[in-house]
Order: C-alpha cells, then structure tokens, then sequence
C-alpha cells in the first residue's frame, strides 16, 4: 500500500528540500510562491549555505542530516537537488518518510543498476515522482510542440537533439523533449558511438562525446549528440543553452534552440520567435502540476517518473552500445554500470571539437 493520498487538511502540502544550491533553491523559491506547498524543512551538508537558505526562506526546521529531517517531519512532498551519485539512497528516504511525492534532479541514476532500483522502489511504494525535466514549460519548447501536434509537418519521420554539455548533464534533456515531439513513442534500440574520457572522472559521469540513433516504435528515427563534438548553435551566446531539438516531417521541420528561440518550415512558410530557457518562468507550472497530480491521481505530472525512467533506458542503452558495439534492444534486461564498461573499453583519446568553444570546458 502506497502512503495516503488527497487534498491536505490546511490545503497546502508540506514540503522538505535536500540540497541548498542553485537548483535546491529554485525549487525551494518555487514551492514556497505556490499557495499549495510550504517549506517546513531544509537540508544541505554545508552548514553556512543551510543557515543562509533557511534564512533567506524562513524555513526554521534545518539539518544537514536529510534522513533524520525527513523522519522528524514526515513531509508531503520529499525533494532533493543533490549531486547524483545519492540518487537511489535519496528516493529511499522519500519512500520511509512516508512522502506522497518525490521531486528529483535529472539524470534518474548513474548506471541501468541504480535505474532499476529506483524503479522498483518507486513501483513497490506507490509513491509519486518527478523528474525535473522542465525547460519543456519554456513558450519556444511549447510553440515547437503545438507545431508538431498540428500536423502541419505532415508525419514525422525524424526527431534529433544537440547539446555541447555533457551527457549526464544533458542527454537526458534531449531525450525527454525528442520522446515529447515524438507523442512519447516506445524505443525499440539504440545504438552509439562515444569519445573521450575527460568527463568519466566528473560528478557527473559522461564521455566527453557521444552520438547516436534511436529506432521508435512508430517507425520515427532518433538522432542525437551530446558533448565535445555536438554542433554550435549560434543563435545563444550561453554555452550551456546551445542545445537543438526538434522533429523533421514529410512537409517540413520545428526546432527550439534553449538559448535562442524556435523556427519552423512548412507548407505556409517559414516562421520563428524568440525565446530562451528561464528558470523564472519554467518552474512555476512544474511546481503547480505536482499539487494537481497530488489532488488528483489522474492529473499525471508531464515530468513524471515513468516517463523520465523511459528516457533514462535509452541513455544507458546507448551508453552500452558505445561501450560494446552495435544496437541495444530496449527496454533493458540485465543490471549493468555503464559508466564503468566506458571507463573500461573506450580508447584513451581526446574528443575531436564540434566547435572552438568547447575546447575550455574539454580540455582540448
């Protein structure tokens, strides 16, 4: 049996974050400007960022000890902005703590192991999560959608995603957008190559570079890049935000640019607008839509856990690829660490650069 659902008593639903950085504290900001949710609790292993987030919030009860927080508290909603090698340990917590819904940071694991367990746990308790894939609220993401769902592309035949950051970074990104525009179609397989092994030793785990296709179910192509040798997308000047996505149809192409708006061809011509990722805009209905779902089972969160998880098979799937040679079959079967069959087989090799101004952030 999952913990009790439904509408809390006060009408707000109270909320515990673990992690006081950036992220922590967009998500903490967020919660705390919805009239749904109130921060009881803050939780950072820096004890001089904690007293300042808490401060800053008006949060009294802090720790830096996220177990012991949550258990004291018994929050609604158990959110933690962590580094991601905590993944499964943090969701453990969310679970004993008795939390209607857990809000996480991307990526949803380090390897397919730690992916399956945190699927099952989740599965087990019937806990809600989400997954903050939310630049999608971003208005350039949402023009490229309704583009797409109009029909006025004719049928899909291709989705793709470029990002210069790297794949733990990014990749997940890419792909939860492209399965968007993809009406969140099934992955069949996957297969990649990957490059450079500078960012294997980062906090977050990566070949510098990694390429490849994703076969859907519905006969759509993936294709995508991730890293050192992705393409410039010079319309953002934020190296961060030049990412691409978008989908190619028989009549015509949508993309959004993070940092640079979207643009479209079709049958009735060309168009475009601006736009660029803002945490401002994009996270308040992410933060509105958990209250929703928690109201109501069947007002699923866009960024739930399920559909974030289905993302993260096809990263590591191409990950195995790059590691073993040829296509990958999803979904997945056998727990592995991907990340260490990269460490162990790919060639000790400088990437080669897709542009000039990746070479500070690689190395080269």
């Amino acid at each position: 049996m999952g913990p009790d659902r439904g509408r809390p008593m006060n009408g707000k639903y109270r909320v515990v974050v673990v992690g006081a950085g950036k992220r922590g504290m967009h998500h903490a900001a967020a919660f705390q400007a919805n009239g749904r949710f109130d921060v009881v609790g803050l939780c950072d292993i820096d004890q001089a960022r904690l007293d300042a987030a808490a401060a800053k919030l008006g949060v009294a009860a802090k720790s830096t000890d996220a177990r012991e927080l949550a258990l004291s508290l018994r929050p609604d909603v158990f959110c933690f902005c962590t580094l991601p090698s905590v993944r499964s340990a943090m969701v453990r917590i969310g679970i004993d703590c008795g939390a209607k819904l857990i809000a996480m940071e991307k990526p949803v694991a380090l390897s397919s192991a730690e992916g399956f367990a945190v699927r099952d746990m989740l599965e087990s308790s019937g806990v809600k999560a989400v997954v903050s894939h939310q630049h999608r609220y971003g208005a350039h993401y949402q023009r490229v959608k309704e583009t797409i769902a109009s029909g006025a592309l004719g049928r899909i035949e291709t989705v793709y995603g470029t990002a210069t950051g790297w794949m733990m970074h990014m990749l997940s990104h890419l792909i939860d957008y492209m399965r968007w525009y993809n009406g969140e179609a099934e992955a069949e397989w996957a297969m990649a190559q990957a490059s450079g092994r500078g960012k294997l030793s980062d906090v977050h785990p990566s070949p510098d570079y990694i390429a490849g296709f994703i076969q859907f179910a519905n006969g759509v192509r993936g294709v995508v890049e991730c890293g050192a040798g992705a393409p410039d997308v010079p319309e953002s000047d934020a190296w961060w935000r030049k990412c691409r996505i978008g989908a190619q149809g028989v009549d015509g192409f949508a993309e959004v640019l993070t940092g640079g708006g979207w643009r479209a061809v079709t049958k009735q011509g060309a168009s475009s607008g601006g736009g660029s990722m803002d945490y401002d805009h994009d996270m308040p209905p992410y933060i509105r839509q958990m209250a929703d779902w928690l109201d109501d089972e069947k007002q699923v969160h866009p960024c739930n856990f399920g559909s974030a998880y289905r993302g993260f098979e096809i990263m590591m799937a191409l990950c195995r690829s790059a590691a073993e040679g040829g296509q990958v079959a999803l979904p997945l079967t056998g727990a592995c660490d991907e990340i260490a069959m990269l460490r162990a087989d790919m060639p000790d090799r400088k990437p080669l650069l897709g542009m000039a101004a990746s070479a500070k952030e690689y190395g080269v």
